[in-house]
């Protein structure tokens, strides 16, 4: 695993970048945000690849007990993929609500990442 910084606006975004999936459980997700959050990072850019499959699986409850801990620390989050694959109503729903909300967000590249995050 490698943390790429990105300085946007005068915050710091820390980009995951990892081969290996990297937060499969609730604690993965606290331990990494507690790892950026303690470096001084405002935001976090994951990549789709690095998450489990389950994350997207809503019924399981693993995303909104994840999320749930990014909006505790009102850590934002970026979530880079191809989510066109996810075709259940409850995830297509999920989806487009976090991006309203702007907390969390599922975009489609890193560049789309920076510009959702960096501004407020």
């Amino acid at each position: 695993m490698t943390i790429q910084p990105h300085q946007q606006n005068e915050l710091k975004i820390a980009e995951v970048l990892s081969e290996e999936v990297i937060l499969q459980t609730a604690d993965d997700g606290l331990n990494l945000l507690g790892d950026l959050y303690y470096q001084g990072f405002d935001a976090i850019i994951l990549h789709q690849q690095s998450i489990t499959p389950d994350f997207f699986e809503l019924k399981n409850g693993l995303a909104g007990e994840v999320l749930q801990k990014f909006s505790n620390y009102r850590m934002r989050l970026a979530i880079v993929g191809d989510f066109s694959t996810y075709t259940s109503k409850s995830i297509q729903d999920f989806i487009h609500e976090s991006n309203k909300a702007r907390q969390v967000n599922f975009v489609s590249s890193t560049a789309e990442a920076l510009a959702r995050l960096s501004n407020g």
